[in-house]
């Protein structure tokens, strides 16, 4: 008999922690780099409150290797698989199969004649077939919903519905679907399984309800710069670490996190009161976890896949993170590089942002020696000067910065390349380059009167006032704006609009208005940040499309000229686009227009200088799919974050500075010294 494995779906809660372990067990136990390759052989589908697994049946006669035209699919050691090799791609199989569970999928294949072609390949569960002793789906999940059915079970299956019918007056009721008391009382059917787990349902369904931190007072809120959520006590942050559900091994969590970040093991840890542990754990895939548990739009990721959902509650995934990093840190923690042994190369690093210090980070911890180059006078990048006092404190980088400088990372601040030092000058004195320099030119939104006084590009106008929080002196390309007693409009939705209502607010402006061209719904921020916003006084204007920036006779602004919206059908990419409304044009009145409609990469000639490819949009040519990961054309020049994708979150541009990383360690051929902490030696 064919095995296969089948899905119960009472038992099961949706976690999807089956698919990130069956995408694991086919990358080495890894996982994959990119959202591409997220390819499971397993689906988890939702409907309202019910969830079920589908995967291949593996059927004693199978539809897909009678239809397939090629023979690509075979019956071998008692199950149905796919020779690669063989398949064309031609979706027959998907056609054939009764349960949905085949699907063909395309990967880039590109080859010197056809540099744009793909790979075409039938995929389903192979049941693990030389990748793992079991397969590993069953073995991950957390609620007993998946078991391997062979022989043994089915047969035992069998006999225990036998009895059940013997044991039962009326047999007739095992068949219309009713429920007897005789059968309710029987003993339940009972499938022999590896790993004998309970079910999660009861204790998902009895969460307590989520507590975030109480905000500070709006008054206070609105006066000064500091953050507006205090750190969780031990109490709140074990009791919130409670209400996780351990969704298996590697959760979807884990996996939606770019940096894959141990959670529902770091958050067990607080749980049981071991700080220092859960601390341990969190640096071993982020060097910044005090940053990102306070920044990270945790509700488009972690929390966002989290199995409580909205039903329940997400997690309080940045909250607890936030507190492991400063509970160690009020502890005294400090990174253990005892068993680091310097090697003789040396990397250079352009930028000290997210990027930069993710990269120095994996360097130091494997015995390089990393120097990081920044234009500014702190550590940081945009984290320190584009992101306000309100959600990060200046001080956390500081506090960062003394350890990086204690790993043995050397800071070279109040340094721009091309000005003080030239990038040949750091290709002869480095053994490698990583350029993580960030994306710092703002995007133009094309309006007449664009360059009026009192119209303001969004990053200057952040820099500026945290360089004044900071009591650091004011550049002349980013002169200090206070938006005192102003009427202010800010065009734009994301988070970086977010920032400058706020500050605006903070300023003590007359009124401050966010005006965005789709309706709420379609904001690309953080609806955290619209929260905060609307409570701190920002008023809100939806479906507006700016058409040009009225001013008086003396060129200062008085208004934007405004045409309303509505929203479109979505475009290929499931995106609604606005619609004008004719006859619907108004002027907004405003003193000040802060321009927020994101950033592109900002020149470096320096970099072409040395032969390094930039694509149409100015970004660096380089990919975490290459042999080398991160390199770009010049082969002793890596690069990451902003600077190559465009600008983006902080918890990607670390990651890709720590992938960057691995690449230079690779081309250096330096071996990996750093241990892996795994959540059963975080100690």
């Amino acid at each position: 008999m064919n095995r296969f494995v089948i899905a119960d779906a009472k038992n099961c809660i949706g976690c999807r922690a089956c698919e990130v372990a069956c995408v694991m067990a086919h990358n080495h136990g890894e996982h994959v780099l990119t959202p591409a390759q997220f390819q499971p052989r397993i689906h988890v589908l939702k409907l309202e409150h019910k969830h079920t697994a589908v995967l291949c049946r593996h059927c004693e006669d199978a539809p897909c290797a009678n239809v397939c035209p090629n023979h690509a699919i075979e019956k071998r050691d008692n199950s149905i698989q796919v020779i690669q090799e063989k398949c064309i791609g031609c979706k027959t199989c998907v056609v054939a199969c009764p349960f949905g569970a085949m699907e063909v999928i395309t990967q880039p294949a590109p080859t010197e004649t056809l540099p744009d072609g793909v790979i075409a390949n039938a995929h389903k569960c192979d049941l693990c077939a030389g990748v793992a002793d079991a397969p590993s789906c069953v073995a991950s999940c957390p609620s007993n919903a998946l078991k391997l059915i062979d022989d043994e079970t089915l047969n035992n299956l069998r006999r225990q519905r036998q009895l059940r019918a013997m044991m039962n007056d009326d047999s007739g009721l095992l068949f219309d679907g009713s429920a007897s008391k005789v059968l309710q009382s029987a003993a339940p059917i009972v499938m022999p399984n590896r790993s004998a787990k309970p079910s999660k349902v009861p204790q998902m369904l009895n969460t307590p309800a989520r507590h975030d931190p109480v905000k500070k007072p709006i008054a206070i809120r609105k006066a000064t710069f500091v953050e507006i959520y205090p750190t969780f006590s031990e109490e709140e942050a074990s009791g919130q670490a409670s209400r996780c559900l351990s969704c298996g091994s590697h959760s979807v969590c884990e996996w939606t996190c770019p940096l894959h970040n141990r959670i529902p093991h770091w958050v067990k840890l607080v749980k049981e009161g071991r700080i220092l542990e859960a601390v341990e754990l969190s640096h071993q895939t982020n060097c910044l976890p005090e940053v990102t548990g306070r920044v990270c739009p945790q509700d488009r990721l972690c929390e966002g896949s989290c199995t409580l959902g909205k039903e329940f509650g997400a997690v309080t995934v940045g909250n607890i993170e936030r507190f492991i990093s400063d509970k160690a840190f009020e502890m005294g923690w400090t990174p253990d590089l005892s068993y680091v042994k310097p090697v003789d190369k040396r990397v250079a690093i352009i930028g000290a942002g997210p990027a930069g210090l993710g990269c120095a980070d994996i360097l130091a911890r494997n015995g390089i020696k990393a120097v990081v180059y920044d234009r500014h006078p702190e550590i940081g990048g945009l984290l320190t000067f584009g992101i306000p006092s309100f959600k990060l404190d200046k001080s956390i980088l500081a506090h960062r910065r003394e350890i990086f400088t204690a790993m043995g990372i050397e800071f070279q601040l109040n340094t721009e390349i091309g000005r003080d030092i030239t990038l040949s000058e750091l290709l002869e004195s480095y053994d490698a380059v990583f350029v993580g320099a960030g994306t710092y030119q703002s995007m133009k939104a094309g309006l007449e009167n664009e360059d009026a006084e009192g119209v303001y590009d969004a990053l200057p106008f952040l820099i500026a006032n945290t360089k004044q929080v900071m009591g650091l002196p004011e550049l002349p390309e980013e002169p200090y704006i206070n938006m005192a007693n102003k009427r202010v409009v800010v065009l734009g939705g994301g988070d970086t609009a977010m920032d400058c209502v706020r500050t605006s607010i903070r300023h003590g402006a007359e009124t401050v208005t966010c005006a965005y061209r789709r309706d709420e719904a379609n904001m690309p921020g953080s609806k955290k940040e619209v929260k905060n916003a609307r409570e701190e006084g920002v008023e809100f204007e939806f479906n507006v499309q700016p058409l040009s920036i009225e001013i008086n006779d003396d060129g200062c602004v008085t208004g934007i000229r405004m045409l309303r919206t509505v929203m479109g059908e979505p475009d290929a990419a499931g995106r609604r686009r606005p619609k004008p409304v004719p006859g619907s044009e108004f002027v907004m009145p405003a003193d000040a227009v802060v321009i927020a409609f994101g950033f592109n990469p900002h020149k470096m000639p320096w970099l072409e200088a040395e032969n390094v490819k930039l694509d149409q949009w100015g970004r660096i040519v380089a990919s975490v799919e290459t042999a080398i990961p991160y390199q770009t054309s010049n082969k002793k020049i890596f690069a990451g974050g902003d600077a190559v994708r465009g600008a983006d979150l902080v918890v990607t541009a670390i990651a890709e500075g720590r992938h960057a990383a691995d690449g230079i360690m690779t081309y250096l051929n330096v071996p990996v010294q750093r241990p892996v902490i795994t959540p059963e030696n975080a100690a």
